[in-house]
């Protein structure tokens, strides 16, 4: 007998206006998967994060957790947001952070404290932050910071965590580490885990399978079926030669043989750009 599905889309569409994101989306995660979310800016890797979260609805279709319809602030779901400073001086503690994503009211009235106490040194230790829990959290890095984001979205247990680029910014060391505490929530925990990136190679080893976006068009399947260059050439609609090099994932482009990550798309000159769109439109790509 099948497991049933943590994620469900149905037949989804999503589309801004004229702009279609993507449409036809049938998918089911289960639980223990590891889903990577793949695609150039614009194309609807955050949005697809958003329609889980219940921040922003399909045109068409449906997307349910645990066999029930999405909901905003559900326990059920998890998020690890892309990695942004603190501002200086912010009156909290790195033991007070991962707090907040515990609801204290679950866990009775009298030894709620105790007990909250005792939740946030599990997690602190599960993501390698005990030696700084009671430091500043703006007096610490941005791998560290990114850490306890990590602590807090495991804080409640979620059947589904999602990651919206939780690696950017971040040194190949903390990549690694947050890769490491998300898969450990997978595979010890049966979460399922969907996770956006623009770069796959630091979390290759954990992947079970590839959601790729593009030009208003998606492609499902394990990283051998997905990554190849017939593929991406088909959804970019230009020539993408994929190749695989001392066991990393290289994508070039068919103008000059450009070095691109392995999204397809060169980063370099946008993300200033997109990431001041996003702010005047309120939307993500």
């Amino acid at each position: 007998m099948s497991p049933t599905p943590i994620v469900t889309f149905e037949h989804a569409r999503l589309a801004y206006g004229p702009r279609v994101l993507w449409e036809d989306l049938n998918l089911k995660v289960q639980p223990g998967e590891f889903l990577a979310v793949l695609g150039p800016n614009g194309s609807g890797k955050t949005s697809f994060v958003n329609t889980m979260l219940g921040t922003t609805a399909l045109d068409s279709g449906s997307v349910s957790i645990a066999g029930a319809p999405v909901r905003r602030g559900s326990a059920q779901v998890g998020l690890i947001p892309q990695q942004r400073p603190f501002g200086d001086n912010v009156p909290l503690r790195a033991r007070d952070l991962v707090a907040l994503g515990i609801d204290g009211t679950k866990l009775g009235i009298r030894l709620a404290r105790k007990q909250v106490h005792t939740r946030v040194d599990e997690l602190l230790e599960l993501v390698g932050a005990s030696s700084y829990a009671n430091r500043p959290v703006s007096d610490l890095s941005g791998g560290e910071q990114q850490r306890l984001r990590a602590a807090q979205a495991l804080a409640g247990d979620p059947k589904v965590l999602l990651c919206d680029e939780p690696l950017l910014s971040l040194d190949l060391h903390h990549q690694q580490a947050i890769s490491e505490v998300i898969h450990h929530q997978a595979v010890r925990r049966g979460s399922a885990v969907i996770f956006v990136t623009h770069e796959i190679n630091p979390i290759l080893p954990y992947v079970d399978r590839v959601l790729y976006l593009a030009q208003g068009r998606f492609h499902l399947g394990s990283v051998d079926e997905v990554m190849r260059s017939e593929v991406l050439t088909e959804l970019y609609g230009a020539p993408v030669q994929v190749l695989r090099v001392n066991g990393r994932i290289v994508v070039l482009s068919g103008e000059a043989n450009r070095v691109l990550p392995p999204d397809g798309h060169d980063h370099t000159q946008d993300e200033a750009a997109a990431a001041g769109a996003r702010r005047d439109t309120g939307k993500q790509g």
